[in-house]
């Protein structure tokens, strides 16, 4: 299916094919991925837990992004919100508007099922333009803290700043 088309950008259901694609491309910037997980989005997608999305840049995959109607993670888990999980914009595609679009995406879809959108976001560096984007699209804090893992982080104790590092951000969303 074709959420959203124009002369360079293309957003469509994730295929098979594309988990090689993208871990190869992930893996060729220095990332350490594996194609399992991008396995378990198109399972995800094909079972109806996920929409998973795919962006193409002028005929390449260039970034992807899966909303989970009422995840069952996080600070908002069974609650009946939409999660933004597994976000990405191939660097070598990045400055293209890709990301604004597939996020217009996901909350568009987010939107039919709910009024809030939430999503965890890392905290090392790495996560620094996507800390920024989320704030400029009016994502807020859930007030929860700090989380690591599936549990929030003990005050005083002592973590790993690694991808599993998040705070949780939620927006409300404008319905139609």
């Amino acid at each position: 299916m074709i959420y959203y088309s124009d002369n360079d950008i293309l957003i469509r259901t994730i295929l098979a094919s594309d988990a090689k694609t993208i871990c190869e491309e992930e893996i060729a910037q220095g990332w350490n991925q594996t194609e399992e997980k991008y396995h378990m989005r198109i399972a995800d997608h094909a079972s109806g837990k996920a929409i998973s999305l795919v962006a193409e840049y002028k005929g390449n995959v260039a970034g992807y992004i899966n909303v989970y109607p009422n995840s069952e993670w996080g600070a908002f888990a069974n609650s009946g919100y939409c999660e933004i999980v597994d976000f990405g914009v191939l660097e070598k595609y990045r400055r293209h508007g890709i990301g604004s679009r597939l996020m217009d995406i996901a909350e568009k879809i987010a939107g039919e099922y709910a009024d809030t959108v939430y999503l965890g976001v890392g905290l090392h560096s790495g996560y620094g333009s996507a800390q920024r984007m989320y704030c400029k699209r009016g994502y807020l804090p859930d007030g929860t803290g700090v989380w690591y893992g599936e549990e929030v982080a003990e005050p005083q104790k002592e973590y790993c700043n690694d991808d599993d590092l998040v705070l949780y951000f939620s927006k409300k969303l404008l319905r139609e």
